[in-house]
């Protein structure tokens, strides 16, 4: 989409140029997007939206960047009701309500997307830890780019390992436990669950196939060599009566097939953490993993205690 696609945005002044009184500026014909930027009232607000608007009231050669860049590229950062924008110089720094902006010495790698100009996937994974995200929440974020192809793993390792400045030693961990093909940014909580917390790690994506090459089955996170599978449930398993079903033929299937499977929910993860690594230690000890540690590494309770 180029920015001539997207909807006409009016300042006041912008309105009055083009004959559209204050009034019905104002008025039920409009909608408020952020400081004196409206649209019509017949177009819904979405997040780019929101970024041209922010980018409007900003300073000429301004960039979408840190969390808002990384939901444009479809990875999914910790929420925030501000558009973020990287601004050229320290002067002239926009203050605006609903605009978070910043200032680097260093000028950004920019590129364009649906029209607006944008940090690249690698900068915003780099701006994002510098800005204070948790491990977790930058490896979710490294996840997320990885899945929709904006960039690789092999790009993210190489940007980070080039970083200097705040953050970059975050930014090479984190990027060291990016993968690909991850679903959801609560698989990734339980990965690193597992991870952060000494035990091995599960393969992220593993595909199971028949004799003849037919895909069979697939497991977000598995230990192949030992037949275990560890799922998370979000609530939709349990809420929807057809996943509900499918659950139920599928984890029959894993037992024909001899698989040991541990189903994680929502609790296990924020409430009982603890629980889950003992379970799925127990479940690799069982299967016949060799050195499965009995004592977990302190590193998981700092992100998941």
């Amino acid at each position: 989409m180029s920015r001539s696609d997207l909807p006409r945005l009016y300042s006041r002044a912008a309105a009055r140029a083009a004959g559209v009184p204050l009034r019905t500026l104002l008025g039920r014909e409009f909608q408020k997007v952020l400081y004196d930027q409206y649209v019509t009232a017949r177009i819904p607000i979405d997040l780019r939206l929101r970024a041209r608007a922010a980018l409007n009231v900003s300073p000429a050669g301004a960039c979408i960047s840190h969390h808002t860049a990384a939901a444009i590229w479809g990875a999914v950062p910790p929420a925030t009701s501000a558009v973020h924008v990287r601004q050229p110089t320290a002067s002239g720094r926009s203050v605006r309500q609903g605009v978070q902006a910043h200032y680097r010495r260093l000028a950004p790698a920019t590129t364009t997307r649906h029209g607006l100009p944008i940090t690249t996937p690698e900068q915003t994974f780099l701006d994002l830890a510098a800005a204070g995200l948790t491990l977790v929440e930058l490896v979710i974020v490294g996840d997320g780019l990885v899945k929709t192809r904006a960039t690789s793993v092999e790009r993210l390792l190489a940007a980070a390992s080039e970083a200097t400045g705040h953050g970059h030693r975050l930014a090479r961990r984190a990027a060291t436990l990016v993968r690909e093909g991850v679903d959801s940014p609560m698989e990734t909580r339980l990965r690193l669950l597992l991870v952060l917390a000494g035990l091995p790690e599960p393969t992220v994506n593993v595909i199971v196939r028949g004799p003849d090459g037919e895909w069979l089955r697939r497991f977000d996170l598995c230990y192949p060599i030992f037949r275990l599978v560890v799922e998370y449930d979000g609530p939709q398993h349990a809420e929807d009566t057809r996943q509900w079903v499918t659950d139920i033929d599928r984890r029959e299937e894993l037992d024909r097939g001899g698989y040991r499977l541990v189903v994680v929910t929502r609790e296990g993860i924020y409430v009982e953490p603890e629980r889950t690594l003992e379970r799925v230690r127990d479940a690799l000890t069982d299967c016949g993993a060799p050195g499965v540690p009995r004592r977990f590494s302190p590193e998981w309770r700092r992100h998941f205690g």
